[in-house]
């Protein structure tokens, strides 16, 4: 599901790049209407960082909602698509069948090769059987699912096939679900939600090598969730027939709905969207908070550098995992429960096996090997050198230690967070890693950007200034499917260019021989025409080229998380004004709405 957000987020900003090479002509009605709408908008909007916030505590007053929308229920499969057991035909009951499909829709995917899926899958499918469904089906190795998907592809192929028609019926219908459930009055103001939908039933994932993959995600009904709204309300009705676990009125938190998952017992709540007054001022706060971190950081640091001498091996150990945090922006590492998820860590929880130290290397000294999977189950792997006194105490952290020992064994995250609180009042290893990320980008926006360069040069220099940020958080991303494809068709398109360049000097040449010779008017002025369109030209091969570099640059970093989660918005915003640069080229129709506050306040002198 994440996945297919992501791949229809990347395409529509591939979508949006393309744009801005060849504009999309709009009749000057239309522009005038949308103008007008936009205007009104904007108008419209509410600036809730020009008014007083609550001091006692409490997220909101008055707080209404329709309550979420449930998964569609479960549609048996038509007679003729059939389910095989040791090469017979088996009709399965509906709660069978259902959880059935799950794992016929996954059929092409790697996961369902993998034997702690399928062991976990045939687990939770048998609680699901009659006993005589029991009975039979006692081997996963036996049943056949390609008929069920086969269906499924051919459901699929349907809906791409489907005509205009029947594919605006569905976006007004997601439109009135939308109008009707994907709001909340709070406070007097009509607030977006993020996600009023309930995920439907299906097998569990997991980042990495989970061990819970191929569990059964059970259907949420109404009876597993706990509403929240203001008690003067009109409260959400459940659906006929059905009733809420509870429904509560707590002001001091920010959630609308909330229900436990079955996989990892986890609580998952409905919330505002980030474009919203509550997620805004958090966000707000926790760059105001990196922001003080500024003042006192030289302070920490030379406090930290001072305990790699200290006498009491938990001090050193501390000051040491404190270093990498900063210098790294390394995760702190919270403890989990054994076997309950895929092997990851963080600073803390690193283990022997996870470092190498290397007295010289590529003529460095006192280098540090790192590869360990960090959250997500991404790799995180780093050579880098250190100053001596932490690779010496990283040898003296190591002796004696099996590969599997803890490499900080007097250290975890709730000893490291104790310690950032006692430094610096809302002291966290994110703080550190927001602070770093947004001291990065505005002292490389600082050296990259030329002011004589035109503007897509200058938003290649921003793209740089994001990667520097992006790489020194890890983010990183598989090269999109597409990515091939859409290279070879830039390089095309500047092939074409250059062919056009070369034509247009050409005439340019052949015009400027003519005007020699003739020495009119009219010879002199199509010297000119031809000059523009010589320089026109360039222009647009010089944007193509740029945006060559930034895609082959960009293909294995995530951009996009650093930039939604670490970056001050109010840096870009700031620079965005300096060098005249239109905001909508460095932030989508989403990020703008989410950093509005930003847009509104920064200046083009502000400073993080």
């Amino acid at each position: 599901h994440d996945k297919k957000a992501k791949k229809r987020k990347h395409e529509y900003e591939e979508d949006e790049e393309d744009e801005d090479i060849k504009p999309k002509k709009k009749t000057k009605d239309k522009k005038v209407t949308e103008g007008k709408k936009a205007k009104k908008e904007e108008e419209e909007k509410w600036k809730w960082w020009e008014e007083e916030r609550y001091t006692d505590g409490s997220k909101w007053r008055f707080l209404e909602h329709k309550g979420p929308v449930f998964a569609p229920p479960y549609e048996p499969l038509p007679d003729k698509v059939k389910f095989y057991y040791d090469g017979k035909p088996l009709k399965l009951s509906a709660p069978a069948e259902e959880v059935a499909t799950f794992f016929a829709k996954m059929l092409d995917h790697e996961y369902t090769t993998k034997d702690i899926f399928r062991k976990n899958f045939f687990k939770d499918w048998r609680k699901e059987m009659t006993s005589e469904e029991k009975s039979k089906i006692t081997d996963l190795n036996k049943c056949n699912f390609s008929d069920m998907n086969e269906y499924f592809k051919a459901q699929s192929e349907a809906r791409k096939q489907m005509s205009k028609e029947e594919k605006q019926k569905i976006k007004e219908e997601n439109e009135r679900l939308l109008q009707e459930y994907g709001f909340c009055i709070m406070d007097n103001h009509k607030e977006r939600i993020g996600n009023f939908r309930i995920e439907p039933p299906g097998l569990f994932r997991g980042r990495g090598d989970h061990p819970k993959m191929g569990m059964l995600k059970r259907r949420i009904r109404p009876e597993d969730i706990i509403i929240n709204c203001s008690k003067d309300s009109k409260h959400p009705k459940p659906p006929p027939g059905t009733k809420w676990k509870e429904v509560r009125y707590d002001n001091k938190v920010t959630w609308l709905a909330s229900w436990t998952e079955n996989i990892q017992g986890s609580i998952k709540y409905i919330m505002l969207n980030p474009s919203s007054r509550i997620k805004g001022e958090k966000d707000w706060q926790k760059y105001e908070t990196a922001r003080r971190l500024k003042k006192c950081v030289d302070r920490i640091r030379n406090q930290y550098r001072d305990d790699w001498k200290s006498k009491e091996m938990r001090i050193r150990q501390r000051a040491v995992a404190l270093y990498f945090i900063d210098k790294l922006a390394l995760r702190a590492g919270n403890e989990k429960e054994e076997g309950e998820t895929a092997d990851t860590v963080g600073c803390c929880s690193l283990r022997v096996e996870h470092i190498k130290l290397y007295p010289k290397m590529d003529d460095q000294e006192y280098v540090v090997e790192f590869d360990f999977l960090g959250k997500d189950s991404i790799r995180y792997y780093n050579k880098i050198p250190v100053e001596k006194r932490v690779f010496k105490n990283l040898q003296l952290f190591l002796e004696n230690k099996q590969p599997e020992d803890d490499l900080f064994d007097r250290l975890n995250t709730s000893i490291l967070n104790k310690h950032l609180q006692e430094l610096m009042d809302g002291l966290t290893a994110k703080v550190f890693r927001t602070y770093n990320a947004s001291i990065t980008l505005q002292q490389q926006l600082k050296e990259l950007t030329c002011s004589d360069d035109s503007i897509p040069a200058k938003i290649l220099s921003y793209n740089r200034a994001n990667r520097a940020v992006a790489i020194l958080c890890n983010h990183q991303r598989a090269p999109p499917k597409t990515f091939e494809k859409s290279m070879q068709n830039l390089q095309t398109k500047i092939d074409e260019k250059q062919n056009q360049l070369s034509a247009a000097r050409k005439q340019l040449k052949a015009a400027k021989a003519d005007h020699k010779a003739s020495h009119d008017d009219k010879s002199k002025k199509a010297v000119e025409v031809k000059r523009k369109a010589v320089q026109r030209i360039e222009e647009q091969l010089m944007k193509l080229q740029v945006q060559a570099t930034d895609r082959e640059e960009n293909k294995q970093i995530a951009l996009g998380t650093s930039k939604l989660n670490y970056l001050d918005p109010r840096i870009s915003v700031a620079w965005c004004k300096k060098w005249d640069i239109p905001i909508e080229k460095i932030y989508n129709k989403t990020q703008r709405e989410k950093f509005a506050w930003a847009i509104d306040m920064a200046e083009k002198d502000y400073e993080f």
